[in-house]
């Protein structure tokens, strides 16, 4: 595609040409960052093949280095979803990144459909009645209704908002600022950024780290169900090589959760995660199975699932609903922007869904599949060229990280993409982390190594066996009436 690739250029020439005359950034003030920032925006066509078309504002903020004599390569951090917004979630990261800031400048940059970026937000559904919430149908007919109010807006062509185009807007981005590289590092969906990033982009590009892998040929709504099934089997098995704890505590564990699912659709009533209020509802295999899935994220979380699966079977669902919203919170940072979310993966990953090769989990069946089919098949869908989907040997220190729980992301997908990287990069595993290995507080002095090493040749290995030492948290065992709470664990 030569000519799309000739308009994209001109479009950042002309985009930098027009900020000359401002400066690229203005003190700011985010919420949830105690000090003042570096806020900026630049202009970008919606439509790289033409440059004079509507156009979009892309919004970046920088955290600035502590020191005076910082380092010229700054760090970018791409986020995850896709749909979350960088800049919101920069107070939850920072903290991760904070040995760095010590030197090194911070970019966030709200990535095209997200945060302040032309944002393709669907309604907000977190305070519709359980019932409403969950149906099927009903989340279809929103989902249908989110298209054609986003399609109203004047950046609503949702063809424009793949993964390479939005590179093309932070190469921009990154020009504007005058930087000569920076450091990539990229959380979950952000690591297929980064790999599309340093793709078009390699020679800008002087280290990555890639945390919970998602490569571009990886078609998420098959990968689902098979890295899910492994996660929860994993709880189970866990369970029972635990004699003296899980085991003891609930014997009957696979049973129960057998005999869950074959009393399914059933009527439940469960409290309202905002409003507190009982609601009733019917309970199907697609929306149990959503539950469980959301603590496998989490090590911490999954280890009460033998708990609440054992009092789900029971007739008792609020410690099973209770993990499955505990995850993230309720805050913006964590809200994806579900037109961008399916912008995405409707132009990436739907056109490979009937070739993945995936086996569908015993238990989770093929419901992404099938959820994921219905929402794109009347979703715009953007041109993805096939160099897309390809991964070129590392021109510089790459570091990929997983977590042997991860049931998004687990590490049969770094190492394909390490493999394919080369000699450049090393997959470090870590055995009982979930979606995130960054957030276990030692391999943040990991991440500062590599990036502060001043050599390529002294950036790899890295050492984190700090991590991989880690045992998984034993399972949860409620307080019984009577008893001492130092009894309890988790």
């Amino acid at each position: 595609m030569p000519g799309l690739a000739v308009a994209a250029l001109m479009a950042m020439a002309g985009g930098a040409r027009a900020a000359d005359a401002d400066p690229p950034t203005h003190p700011c003030r985010i919420e949830g960052m105690p000090n003042e920032l570096q806020c900026g925006q630049l202009r970008r066509p919606l439509d790289p093949a033409r440059p004079a078309g509507t156009q979009i504002e892309i919004h970046y903020m920088i955290v600035p280095a502590m020191a005076r004599n910082k380092q010229p390569d700054p760090v970018l951090l791409l986020a995850g979803g896709p749909g979350q917004s960088a800049i919101d979630i920069a107070p939850l990261v920072l903290p991760r990144l904070a040995r760095l800031n010590n030197r090194r400048d911070l970019v966030f940059i709200d990535q095209r459909g997200t945060g302040r970026s032309a944002p393709l937000q669907c309604a907000d559904e977190s305070r519709l009645p359980i019932k409403e919430a969950l149906d099927p149908a009903a989340q279809f007919a929103r989902m249908k209704q989110c298209a054609l109010d986003l399609a109203r807006l004047p950046h609503g062509d949702l063809r424009f908002y793949t993964t390479t185009i939005a590179m093309q807007d932070f190469e921009a981005v990154r020009q504007r600022l005058g930087v000569p590289q920076w450091n990539l590092v990229g959380a979950s969906y952000g690591t297929r950024a980064a790999l599309e990033y340093q793709r078009q982009f390699p020679h800008q590009v002087r280290r990555t780290v890639m945390d919970g892998v998602a490569p571009p040929d990886m078609a998420l709504p098959a990968s689902f169900s098979t890295d899910s099934q492994a996660a929860l089997d994993e709880v189970f098995a866990s369970c029972e090589q635990d004699r003296e704890g899980c085991a003891r505590r609930y014997p009957a564990l696979r049973r129960d959760w057998a005999a869950l699912l074959a009393g399914l659709p059933r009527e439940v009533t469960v409290q309202h995660p905002l409003s507190g209020e009982p609601e009733r509802f019917t309970l199907r295999r697609e929306l149990l199975m959503s539950a469980v899935r959301v603590p496998l994220y989490a090590p911490a979380l999954a280890a009460g699932l033998p708990a609440a699966i054992t009092a789900a079977a029971a007739g008792r669902y609020e410690g099973l609903f209770g993990l499955a919203n505990t995850l993230g919170g309720s805050g913006k940072a964590m809200k994806l922007a579900a037109g961008m979310h399916f912008s995405v993966i409707c132009a990436e990953d739907l056109p490979r869904l009937e070739a993945a090769g995936d086996r569908p989990g015993a238990d989770f069946a093929e419901q992404y599949r099938e959820q994921y089919r219905r929402s794109c098949r009347d979703w715009p869908r953007g041109e993805v060229a096939p160099d897309f989907y390809t991964i070129p040997p590392a021109q510089t220190p790459v570091l990929l990280l997983s977590g042997g729980a991860d049931p998004a992301t687990p590490p049969r997908h770094g190492e394909r993409v390490a493999k394919a990287l080369g000699a450049r990069a090393q997959h470090i595993v870590v055995p009982q982390a979930g979606h995130g290995v960054l957030s276990i507080a030692c391999m943040r002095d990991v991440l500062f190594r590599f990036i502060d090493a001043k050599s390529d040749a002294a950036a790899l290995p890295q050492d984190a066996a700090c991590a991989t030492r880690i045992p998984r948290p034993p399972a949860f065992q409620p307080v019984q009436p009577g008893a001492s709470s130092s009894r309890a664990s988790s």
